[in-house]
Formats: C-alpha cells, sequence, structure tokens
C-alpha cells in the first residue's frame, strides 16, 4: 500500500468542463485560496492559456494579477500552469522566443509547475518545450502521456512516449492525462505497468475524467499498481465530465489500505466552498455519470456532444446525429487517429457533420482541417489516408493556406505593439485584440472577496431596489441591518 498525493483541479479543469471556463473569477479564487494552501495538495491545477484569455475577455480581469495573488496566498503550494505545446493564448503556433518568453513570465509571475500535453503525443516536442521551461527558471514539469482508444494508441506507444520523456533531465514526472475518461480498469492493469517500466524513479500521475464512469475506478486500480499521484476536483467542480471528487477518492483510498497525508477538514471546508459558490451562482454541479458505450466510439468531450446536437438542430437534421457518430470514426481513422482534444475534437466533429450533410463525402473541408493536413499543429500520428489528403491538397484554399508566414518573430512584435510594454502586458496585446486589453485596464484591480452566502440577499436587494412601488427597504437579521430609502 502506498502513500497517495493530490493534485486539485477545481479551479482549472473542474471549471472549464463544468463552468465553461467562466465559473472562477479573481474574487472567487482568492476567497479559498487560503483553505486550499492548507489542504496539503501536491500541487493545484490552476490556469492555462486559454483560461487567462478568458479572464481579460469575459471578466474583464488581470490574470497575471491573478496568478501573483493565489502565489502568494499559496507559498507551499505549486501552481500548474497547462500548455499544449507552442501557443499562448491564441491558437495560432508561436515562435520558441515568444514561447520561452511566456514560460519566463509565468514563472516570474508564481506558476511553479508545467503540465505538458500535446495533442499528438509528440515526446519529442514535450522535451522541447520542458528544456525551453528549465532554462528560463525552476518550476517542476510534468510530461503527458494523453491517452485515447485507436488502434495505434497501444501499450507500446504509450511506452515510447514515456521512455523518451523520461529521459530527458528537463521532466521531472509524467501523468497519464486522460480527458475522455476513456481508461478503464482491465486496461489500466497493462498500460501502466507498461509505463512504470521505463520511466526508473520518475512519479507518474494520473489525471480522468468521469464523463461515462470509468475515471474513478481507474484511481484505485492505478493506486495499487504504483501510481503516486491522482488529480481530483471538489464539491460541486467535480463529477460529470469533470475530474473523479477528492472526497469520495480519499476516503476509498484509505478504505483501500493507503494513506493520503491531507488536511481533511480543510479538504471539506474547499468541497463545501465550490458546492456553495456553484448553488449562489447557478453553476452546473457535477454528478455520477452512467456508463455509455456510445462514447468509446466518437470519444467527443461532453461539451461537444451538445455542439453536435446543435449543428444539427441549426441545420434542421437532428434525426442524423447516429450518422454523424459513425461518421465521426471514421473520419479521425482517415485523418490519422487524431487525439479527441481540443482543437482535434473540433476539427473532427466539424468535418463529420459536414460530410453527413453535405451531397459527397469532403467536398466541403474547414480551414482547419487543411491546417492540420499541412501540418501547423504538428505531425499527425499517422499518414492521412491518402485520397482523402489528395483531395486537400487540391484544393485552391490549401495553397493559401500554406502561404500565409509563419509566426513572427519576438523582436517584430515588439515593434509592432510597444517596446515599452511590460512583458505581462506585451504577451496579452500580442495575442488578444487590443479593445480586450484596454478594457481589463480600464476596469481596474479585480474584487478581492467573494461570499456565496450572501448572494441571494444582493439579488433579492436589486429586485426590491428595481420596483416602483417601493420607497424604503428594511433588511434585518441578528447582527446585520440594512436600510434603504429612496429620496427621488
Amino acid at each position: 500500500m502506498a502513500n497517495i498525493q493530490i493534485v486539485e483541479t477545481s479551479l482549472r479543469d473542474g471549471n472549464q468542463c463544468l463552468w465553461a471556463a467562466l465559473g472562477v473569477d479573481t474574487a472567487r479564487t482568492l476567497t479559498i485560496a487560503p483553505v486550499m494552501e492548507r489542504v496539503g495538495y501536491k500541487a493545484i491545477d490552476f490556469t492555462t492559456s486559454t483560461h487567462m484569455g478568458v479572464a481579460v475577455r469575459y471578466k474583464q480581469q488581470d490574470p497575471w494579477e491573478r496568478i501573483r495573488l493565489m502565489a502568494a496566498a499559496c507559498p507551499t503550494t505549486p501552481l500548474q500552469f497547462l500548455s499544449t505545446g507552442f501557443r499562448f493564448i491564441a491558437w495560432e503556433t508561436a515562435s520558441p522566443d515568444f514561447m520561452a518568453l511566456a514560460f519566463r513570465t509565468l514563472m516570474k509571475n508564481g506558476i511553479g509547475r508545467f503540465a505538458l500535453a500535446d495533442p499528438n503525443n509528440d515526446a519529442d516536442a514535450n522535451v522541447e518545450v520542458a528544456r525551453m521551461i528549465k532554462a528560463g527558471g525552476s518550476a517542476y514539469v510534468v510530461g503527458a502521456l494523453v491517452f485515447t482508444l485507436s488502434p495505434i494508441h497501444d501499450d507500446a506507444h504509450y511506452a515510447d512516449a514515456a521512455r523518451k520523456m523520461a529521459q530527458s533531465p528537463d521532466i521531472d514526472a509524467l501523468y497519464i492525462k486522460d480527458p475522455g475518461g476513456l481508461l478503464d480498469s482491465k486496461r489500466a492493469q497493462t498500460l501502466i505497468p507498461a509505463i512504470l517500466a521505463v520511466i526508473g524513479d520518475k512519479p507518474l500521475e494520473l489525471h480522468a475524467h468521469c464523463t461515462i464512469g470509468l475515471g474513478e475506478q481507474s484511481y484505485y486500480e492505478a493506486a495499487d499498481l504504483g501510481v503516486s499521484a491522482m488529480q481530483c476536483a471538489s464539491g460541486a467542480a467535480a463529477d460529470g465530465t469533470s475530474n473523479p471528487p477528492i472526497e469520495r477518492v480519499v476516503a476509498n483510498l484509505r478504505e483501500l489500505g493507503h494513506t493520503v497525508d491531507i488536511d481533511d477538514a480543510a479538504m471539506a471546508e474547499v468541497g463545501r466552498y465550490f458546492t456553495q459558490m456553484a448553488e449562489a451562482e447557478g453553476l452546473a454541479s457535477g454528478h455520477p455519470m452512467a456508463f455509455d458505450a456510445a462514447y468509446l466510439h466518437h470519444q467527443l468531450p461532453g461539451g461537444m456532444v451538445g455542439t453536435m446536437r446543435r449543428h444539427l438542430a441549426d441545420h434542421r437534421v437532428p434525426h442524423l446525429e447516429g450518422a454523424v457518430v459513425e461518421e465521426l470514426g471514421r473520419v479521425r481513422e482517415e485523418l490519422g487517429w487524431p487525439i479527441v482534444m481540443t482543437p482535434f475534437a473540433q476539427m473532427v466533429m466539424t468535418q463529420a457533420v459536414m460530410n453527413v450533410t453535405a451531397s459527397e463525402r469532403y467536398s466541403v473541408i474547414p480551414d482547419e482541417v487543411i491546417r492540420y493536413a499541412l501540418g501547423k499543429f504538428g505531425r499527425p500520428n499517422q499518414p492521412i489516408a491518402p485520397d482523402v489528403l489528395d483531395r486537400i491538397m487540391a484544393l485552391p484554399r490549401t495553397k493559401e493556406l500554406a502561404a500565409e508566414p509563419g509566426p513572427a518573430e519576438l523582436s517584430d512584435l515588439r515593434k509592432r505593439i510597444g517596446t515599452g510594454l511590460s512583458d505581462e502586458e506585451f504577451l496579452l496585446r500580442a495575442t488578444m485584440p487590443a479593445g480586450q486589453v484596454d478594457a481589463m485596464q480600464a476596469a481596474g484591480p479585480a474584487p478581492r472577496h467573494y461570499d456565496p452566502t450572501l448572494r441571494p440577499a444582493m439579488e433579492l436587494i436589486r429586485k426590491l431596489i428595481a420596483r416602483a412601488d417601493m420607497g424604503r427597504i428594511l433588511v434585518e437579521k441578528p447582527g446585520f441591518r440594512l436600510e434603504l430609502e429612496s429620496y427621488g
């Protein structure tokens, strides 16, 4: 039996899976930060460049300030940044110099741990990024083995990728990242030993989702097999399409004979907070999910299934859902078995919908699929089917996209955007519309405190103030009195 560590995921992955990355802001983060620091997590899965963009675009809040304040509140718990390779906020590939600056700036502001998840499971690319991070600082680097089901993603595929990353002195640990929640106990019994056999003394973690009810069971199997850390969410931010719930996982691991050295009272307080926040803000609460064998075929993330249905409804062909699900498998095979995660999930789904609704398969091919075929998203897992590749390469649009300039050099961007800007502001302005960054700056410092228990009272007060038939409002309870009177 082993001592199992916990990586907490509510602020990043739970927020993304259940609340479209919009449920958390700076105040909601900082309010629970001191409690999260007390729990004793191995790390907090904190943010990505996508979430940083959301902070600017939808919250008008400075993501750099949020990182700094959270790092100050959690001095002994590393904050994790999830990176998908050579991109930062924008989906376009960035130059190595630009990414090096981004990583240095993240570390300078308080990021102490990086998780590297290349969408193509390109171990060499992860090693290159890890080398870049270590050259700019001393953060802990975890290389991802992104799990999926396909004829080419067998145990040997993952063992080979694990061996390459484990040999790098710049990668401190590895983790199995299962974004689809596809890893069951039976596969874990062969996959995990195959990985552990080639990574020496480097730790192995597991990050799974509960989308079809398999994620939590895989954690208990993984603990028995030698995985040293599990990534879990808390309260309402867990379950559903999110990660396994920390409260249940910890209790079951201990019952099965393992030890988990954390502060149970602080853990429970974190769970209550996210549940209260979800209730106060009308956010979805994760619930245990039933097994769905169809998911093993299409593997779309939960949010993408809804998007697919909306597309079909917009085209007035909702009855074609079954045909699209079948087409997803064909498209994925023809495109070289891309892993169904961002950005490939969107590409495969869009192409499948177009193939089913158009008069002929691949008569319409989105720009992103063309860019994928041109290698602008990295090396496909295996070559694209020759007939499909020929069709793509014959398109006039392909020639236009192939002629697109590569990523701008850092020095050129500095000259164009402004040489006097801080690194933080420069990185935002280089990847986002200027108006959104201007609005964020105009909004000023973000609020730093949030109390979910006050939300019902505040909503009541707003409704009462809006009424024209009231001139005086009195809200009173033990220890609290609020009186509002109209003088209009």
